[in-house]
């Protein structure tokens, strides 16, 4: 058995065993999702929580004040940040911020992989989002956003089990991508999918976790549809690790389900490169 096959089985044999313990996800922000899906929610909820976490609470104010969110003004409180973007978007902030901190490594080669992840992820939800926008579920467009950003979420697990076990075994350097490419794509749907339920996250992104993949796949499911189409505009652009240039997007189920022609998709396209340029932060 070779030191590649050996990494792949260690982590495997991990999974089955249920003893990984690693952290995808910031637990306030879980809080907050799970706030907003209830029928009786209260937006003091929304302020307590972050106001009792300094950390994620600046960067929310830092998010709220970069180029991709900022208004005319710089809101200086949570509250302040509430008025103006909505519970919704503070949320949504908040696993934004949240999220992007997780996807780092301290070992430069699993740390480049992650960052290549991250930014597939954050412009697979600046296009869900949009997507919600152009197609008339605008009041979604949140739901979207957060369901392009975790849709990978099995991936980023994946990459934090690999680099323990090869740290935990000293296994020389980084696995190599095509072993990478084989765990991820046969492995982070159900492992993402565990995860959600896990952390008791809404069921709507669960659904979207688990379908984002599938050659069959529920065509009613609008979010689902949103999430999958701007999934494979970020592999027509090369945004990720799986680059798939020859990608006719109109030609897929989700566009036609979308009721979406060349020009509109086009326009998808533009707004996903764009989404590269864009700082999270405040200058």
């Amino acid at each position: 058995m070779n030191q590649q096959t050996s990494i792949v089985e260690v982590v495997k044999a991990r999974l089955a065993e249920g003893t990984l313990s690693i952290p995808v996800f910031h637990a306030v922000a879980v809080r907050l999702q799970q706030a907003l899906a209830r029928p009786d929610f209260d937006i003091k909820e929304v302020h307590q929580l972050l106001n009792a976490d300094p950390g994620i609470a600046t960067g929310v104010l830092r998010a709220a004040n970069s180029a991709f969110y900022a208004g005319l003004t710089k809101v200086s409180t949570i509250r302040e940040a509430i008025i103006r973007l909505g519970a919704n978007e503070v949320a949504s902030l908040a696993m934004l911020t949240t999220q992007q901190d997780l996807y780092r490594s301290k070992d430069t080669r699993y740390n480049a992989v992650m960052q290549t992840l991250w930014k597939h992820s954050f412009c697979c939800a600046v296009g869900s989002r949009w997507l919600a926008q152009k197609v008339g579920f605008a009041a979604q467009a949140q739901e979207a956003f957060l369901g392009g950003l975790l849709h990978d979420l099995g991936k980023l697990f994946l990459l934090k089990c690999m680099e323990d076990v090869c740290r935990e075994q000293h296994f020389n350097g980084v696995t190599s991508q095509a072993v990478l490419r084989e765990v991820l794509s046969t492995l982070h749907v159900e492992q993402g999918y565990q995860l959600m339920v896990q952390w008791q996250m809404p069921q709507l992104y669960c659904d979207i976790v688990a379908g984002h993949q599938q050659e069959r796949w529920d065509q009613g499911n609008v979010l689902l549809a949103m999430v999958r189409l701007a999934n494979l505009a970020c592999h027509k652009l090369g945004i990720g690790m799986n680059r798939d240039p020859a990608v006719l997007l109109f030609a897929t189920g989700e566009a036609q389900v979308l009721g979406l022609k060349e020009t509109a998709l086009a326009e998808l396209e533009i707004v996903i490169e764009d989404a590269l340029t864009v700082p999270l932060s405040a200058e």
